[in-house]
């Protein structure tokens, strides 16, 4: 039985949902983890090979994880190809924390601040647009294939 907000079963013993949370809390965390170590070394990398005031490691790991998102989403619509637990996993748990609007937020203020004003523009302005569109590319794969 799964409950109501479509997040894990249901179970009728308070003791099996406190064990399915940690599961849930613990698959997630693995998750974030995993995310958040792939976002630190893609934006090492990009500092490191291509230096530049433009943060191109923040928006390659934002652009790439929404269309993973969108790729994710677009499976579970489909139908039973992948579970809650790993839906979780890999949204809220690994995109969650490869991608990082506080870095993106952060990285924009610095641009402002070095009157970078161009790259501003370019880097707020694509980062919305290009990730709503990889986001719609990648619900849009799954419903191709």
């Amino acid at each position: 039985m799964v409950h109501k907000s479509g997040f894990g079963p249901q179970y009728p013993n308070p003791n099996h949902q406190n064990l399915a949370m940690i599961k849930l809390i613990l698959l997630v965390g693995t998750g974030g983890f995993l995310g958040t170590t792939a976002r630190f070394l893609t934006s090492r990398y990009f500092a490191a090979f291509f230096p530049s005031s433009f943060p191109y490691g923040t928006f390659t790991v934002n652009i790439l994880g929404s269309l993973l998102i969108g790729i994710i989403y677009g499976i579970a619509e489909k139908g039973d190809f992948i579970t809650t637990e790993w839906r979780l996993f890999l949204t809220v748990g690994f995109c969650g924390g490869f991608t990082t609007f506080s870095a993106f937020a952060a990285e924009n203020i610095a641009l402002l601040r070095d009157a970078e004003y161009f790259n501003f523009f370019l880097y707020t302005g694509s980062s919305v647009i290009i990730g709503l569109l990889a986001t719609f590319l990648g619900i849009m794969l799954i419903k191709i294939l």
